[in-house]
């Protein structure tokens, strides 16, 4: 999988309404329900455990680089650790 994290090369813009709310990626609460913006590190820690490849693109053209790299750093609840050493690399 390869995924581009430049925002110019994203097609489509990135806003609430095509938030990625799959019911698998946000088990434990009603995904209709969530705002990305008041749960943004909620769903960046989600997303980038267990997002598939079209909601890794949503996250990086949703959020700046700086919250990305800030959520990682600052995870209330740990990201895996191969997830972690991977984003690691790609946002450092």
């Amino acid at each position: 999988m390869c995924i581009s994290m430049k925002k110019k090369r994203t097609k489509v813009k990135a806003t609430i309404k095509n938030m990625p709310r799959r019911q698998s990626l946000f088990w434990d609460v009603d995904p209709k329900t969530i705002d990305p913006k008041k749960h943004a590190r909620y769903i960046i820690e989600r997303i980038l455990d267990y997002g598939s490849e079209d909601e890794l693109r949503w996250l990086v053209s949703y959020y700046t680089t700086e919250k990305i790299k800030k959520t990682i750093r600052l995870s209330r609840t740990p990201i895996h650790k191969k997830s972690l050493s991977l984003w690691t690399l790609i946002f450092r």
